[in-house]
């Protein structure tokens, strides 16, 4: 893509809804706050796994089966229902709100593209005060794919109607940003995550310490 983005597409687990207040939850059950990172990462390597094997579940059993696996004997029925309901208080990211006005501001519509559950995403963006600023939520459950494969990201060009190379993807994780630039699409990844964008992966079209930066980024693109 050459010219400035027609819609925005963002990614919502650690993009725009950060994980770190679910940290203590991970104490409470007797884990070290580290667990975290290991569990974030295991949920999403096993429902990459399962895409790539043809499989399909949606990110809650993910998440609680990885979270068991990561607690062994310490994680009970209670104890992963206590990690998990953590995601029903998480907030939005400082500058979510702000990046999102800018795109409303200037006339650019945004959606969310998330392998999160559609209700959970909408709930949050309802408990966050964003939803005037988010047209539509997409979930990976219309297509049955975890992201990064390029049919959820084509997907989200098909039931927008925007064409996909005039779709921006905003992510914290490069391999989202690989994803959705082998399906054609722009990206801008933010650097506050990962710190350092992983050199395997097709580079981004823009990059940001933080979502206002991205946001900026694009807009001041060519419109091509």
């Amino acid at each position: 893509m050459t010219g400035r983005p027609r819609l925005v597409a963002f990614d919502v687990i650690e993009t725009l809804m950060p994980l770190e207040p679910l940290r203590p939850r991970f104490t409470d059950i007797g884990l070290p706050g580290g667990a975290l990172e290991t569990w974030f990462a295991r949920t999403l390597r096993d429902g990459m796994a399962l895409t790539a094997a043809g499989d399909y579940r949606p990110f809650r059993p993910v998440a609680e089966g990885a979270l068991r696996a990561v607690a062994g004997r310490r994680a009970d029925d209670a104890a992963v229902a206590h990690v998990m309901d953590g995601f029903a208080t998480l907030p939005a990211s400082p500058d979510a709100e702000p990046a999102l006005r800018r795109l409303a501001d200037a006339g650019v519509p945004a959606v969310c593209l998330t392998n999160g559950a559609a209700g959970t995403t909408a709930a949050f963006l309802e408990r966050a005060g964003l939803t005037g600023l988010v047209d539509r939520v997409i979930s990976v459950e219309e297509v049955g794919r975890w992201k990064p494969p390029p049919i959820v990201y084509r997907h989200a060009a098909a039931v927008t109607g925007v064409p996909g190379d005039r779709i921006a993807l905003v992510a914290a994780h490069a391999w989202d940003c690989h994803g959705a630039k082998r399906a054609g699409l722009a990206t801008g990844w933010v650097s506050r995550l990962e710190g350092r964008y992983g050199e395997v992966f097709e580079p981004p079209d823009v990059t940001g310490d933080d979502l206002v930066e991205v946001v900026d980024r694009l807009l001041a693109l060519d419109d091509g």
